[in-house]
């Protein structure tokens, strides 16, 4: 059978039914609490839950709880809990398109795609907890993987190239959206901006880090290059554009690397 010509019912048979149901491939239930329920509003009960109590809180009878039905209601619509999980991690990634830009931009639209990546797992903390489970699959989630592959549209690259690239943006955002996210947790919790700094410890370090054990380390600490004691002689700016600027710096080379090769 040519993969193109399954039907939708044929499709969502080979996909997990928290995807399918993303997809909209399975029909609501017909019995039920006459079917006052749907499932967008138990996907975003769910999401309410996990922002304001951690996705540990997330579950089928405290989701069922907050809309006034039995946990057994609920799985008329949601087969189990892995599946209200995808739905979830497929709702929070409405992505929106990137403004139209020449191609000749695309170093301003990477930096944006990585940027509103980033957002998502600050605005909804749980996000990263979410493990790895495959590739993406859900509506949403390949969007954002279609938007990155519109960026590179014009770029002498083949899909393999494209996608890896993908990855590498996403991998770099998923990088700094947890360390964002998790300051932003201890800073909630009674920490400072500071303390990630390491400046309240700054002359700690200085006197146990020595040069006969950390000869590499000992000059960066006490110039305070490491702890940004001294943050106006920094020339490198924010870490983490610093580390995108270089990630694109490398695309761009490798892009003209092979339209020399051409």
């Amino acid at each position: 059978m040519d993969d193109k010509n399954l039907t939708p019912e044929e499709a969502a048979k080979l996909l997990p039914p928290g995807v399918a149901l993303g997809w909209g491939l399975v029909k609501p239930p017909q019995r039920g609490p006459k079917r006052e329920m749907n499932i967008e509003q138990i996907v975003r009960t769910a999401i309410e839950i996990a922002d304001k109590d951690g996705l540990a809180a997330v579950s089928m009878n405290r989701v069922a709880s907050a809309l006034g039905f039995t946990a057994m209601s609920l799985y008329r619509y949601i087969p189990s809990k892995d599946d209200l999980l995808l739905l979830m991690q497929d709702a929070v990634e409405e992505f929106p398109l990137l403004p139209e830009r020449p191609s000749t931009e695309w170093r301003v639209s990477m930096r944006e795609y990585v940027s509103i990546t980033i957002e998502v797992f600050v605005r909804h903390p749980w996000f990263g907890d979410l493990p790895v489970s495959g590739v993406p699959l859900g509506p949403n989630t390949l969007k954002i993987v279609d938007q990155g592959l519109w960026i590179m549209r014009d770029m002498p690259l083949n899909e393999y190239e494209k996608m890896s690239f993908v990855l590498l943006l996403s991998g770099y955002a998923r990088s700094c959206g947890m360390i964002m996210r998790d300051m932003k947790r201890a800073i909630q919790a009674g920490s400072s901006e500071e303390a990630f700094s390491g400046i309240p410890y700054t002359a700690a370090l200085k006197a146990l880090v020595s040069p006969e054990r950390y000869p590499y380390l000992h000059p960066l600490v006490q110039s305070g290059a490491y702890t940004g004691e001294n943050e106006s002689q920094n020339t490198v700016g924010n870490d983490f554009d610093f580390g995108l600027e270089r990630i694109l710096d490398g695309i761009e080379l490798y892009v003209e690397r092979k339209r020399n090769q051409a």
